[in-house]
């Protein structure tokens, strides 16, 4: 039987539910989960084999770096892009309890430049009346030229096995670039490193989150069968350390618990995570 491949690059506003639809289309965490504003920095990609059909998936940054200009927000607007130019077809994700059409008319303007398929897929489908949905369809369709729909609820895995099946018919005869029980060009230590990442952006409502870095100094799986982690949080503002620590070191504890236990659901195994804050140029 030859091999067949799709690569989709997943789009949408922060909060649309594109981390939570890629995590339960491959059926694994591999994208972290967070009501912050640019929570995936990285370009994500996940993959899920289905016979001979092998579909990878993008999870990018917020369609709000689409034209930003930032300079410290390059890396983001680069990693939407190179989502986008490498897959065959794009899944636009929206958040139907906040439903914008001038603002989706935009965005859609901008994408149509690269000449691809688009997916309108509305999340949370689950919170609403179906009658909600069909007028925003009619309106998108009519206005924006767009005729594929899905309705669907990431969180509670609804509407997902349709989307599949959509996706399979799309696929092209084309060697594998992944391995059949490869899910993600990710490993443990990055989610692990984003664990973390993402409980200092849930624990701390500070601009300090996006101004820090983490890094693994030991991922090591003892003779028991438990995972000892060492990380580092890295920050260039000295200041910046007194707020993570936390009041008699109350805040990084949190922090280390709460990624921790979070470790251990998604690694089926007892962590023991440390961490140290490293101040750089100190």
């Amino acid at each position: 039987m030859k091999t067949k491949l799709l690569k989709i690059a997943i789009v949408g506003k922060t909060n649309a539910g594109k981390s939570t639809l890629i995590n339960n289309l491959i059926g694994e965490t591999i994208s972290i989960i967070n009501k912050k504003i640019n929570t995936t920095e990285d370009l994500i990609l996940g993959v899920l084999n289905i016979n001979n059909n092998q579909l990878i998936f993008f999870d990018t940054p917020g369609l709000s770096n689409i034209k930003n200009i930032d300079i410290k927000k390059n890396k983001l607007k680069l990693n939407l892009w190179n989502g986008l130019e490498q897959s065959n077809i794009i899944i636009y994700l929206i958040d139907v309890l906040k439903y914008n059409f001038e603002e989706i008319k935009n965005n859609i303007s901008i994408l149509k430049e690269i000449e691809k398929d688009i997916i309108i897929v509305f999340n949370k489908s689950d919170l609403v009346n179906s009658k909600i949905i069909l007028p925003k369809i009619k309106e998108i369709n009519k206005k924006l030229n767009l005729d594929i729909f899905f309705s669907i609820s990431a969180k509670k895995k609804l509407g997902l096995e349709n989307i599949k099946k959509f996706l399979i018919k799309k696929t092209i005869k084309q060697k594998w670039i992944y391995e059949n029980e490869e899910i993600s060009d990710k490993d443990d230590i990055f989610i692990s490193n984003e664990s973390t990442r993402n409980s200092i952006l849930t624990l701390i409502h500070k601009e300090i989150p996006y101004n820090l870095k983490i890094t693994n100094k030991m991922f090591k799986y003892l003779k028991n069968g438990h995972l000892k982690i060492k990380q580092d949080i890295e920050i260039n503002n000295p200041r910046y350390k007194k707020i993570i620590l936390g009041k008699n070191g109350e805040k990084i504890k949190e922090i280390r618990i709460r990624s921790q236990k979070y470790l251990s659901s998604i690694l089926d195994t007892k962590v023991h995570l440390y961490i140290n804050i490293i101040t750089l140029n100190a």
